[in-house]
């Protein structure tokens, strides 16, 4: 946005830094909380009744500190580890923002398996959070097809169906855009993905879980109604 307002497309070297362990950081983070919620979801329809011991006050606040301390910690060894390497290529990042795939391809080509160690280690965390999240979703959907009753299946889809939407987009983006094969990369599909994985999930975080609120359900389909409407008077007045 800044770079938008002021028709520039520099940022500093420390700027970078900022920008990386913040995107590192959040993106973790909200990785993490969205594994807690998927672990919340199990708890509300495989075992109801617990759900008060399981998920107390006290176990949130202990589930979302871990969430927020993993994804410092992810983004303190990422950025740093990032901006030890020495550059060899250049200061031009091939993106619209600083993005770590990109600064390691202006890093020396001795130096950037340095790197690996400490992307393994993320690499490890994502495929926890996603092996949980997957289990999570089998157990979910093995309880929900023993109900009998066609109301509580009805419900107990309408309760993961935002979160499964939103974990849907936010992993299959980021996944194809760090593991996509060198074959298929080019300037314009970065630009892409990366919109996708890092503006995209964000701006529809309130669309999705908000829609299972009736009064604004109501108000959005209120809101399509009247768009059909205006356009059939507007093609009526043209056909006169």
């Amino acid at each position: 946005m800044a770079n938008s307002l002021w028709d520039t497309r520099a940022i500093s070297y420390t700027g970078c830094a900022a920008q990386v362990f913040l995107i590192v950081f959040l993106f973790s983070a909200e990785y993490s909380l969205l594994t807690i919620m998927s672990y919340d979801r199990y708890v509300a329809i495989c075992k109801p009744l617990h759900y008060g011991s399981l998920l107390g006050s006290r176990a949130c606040a202990q589930m979302a500190a871990a969430a927020w301390g993993s994804g410092l910690l992810n983004a303190l060894l990422l950025t740093g580890n990032t901006f030890s390497l020495p550059l060899c290529q250049g200061n031009a990042v091939d993106q619209f923002f600083c993005e770590i795939p990109q600064i390691l391809k202006l890093s020396c080509s001795h130096s950037y398996s340095r790197d690996l160690r400490v992307l393994t280690f993320s690499s490890f965390l994502f495929l926890g959070c996603f092996v949980f999240i997957v289990l999570s979703y089998v157990h979910i959907f093995k309880t929900v097809l023993r109900m009998s009753s066609e109301q509580g299946q009805h419900k107990a889809f309408s309760t993961c169906l935002p979160h499964l939407a939103v974990v849907s987009l936010f992993i299959s983006t980021a996944m194809f855009s760090y593991l996509k094969p060198p074959s298929i990369s080019s300037t314009y599909l970065h630009l892409v993905v990366a919109v996708l994985y890092s503006v995209v999930p964000p701006a529809l975080n309130p669309f999705i879980y908000s829609m299972r609120n009736k009064e604004l359900k109501g108000s959005f389909r209120q809101m399509i109604l009247r768009m059909f409407l205006n356009n059939d008077k507007f093609s009526l007045f043209f056909r006169k």
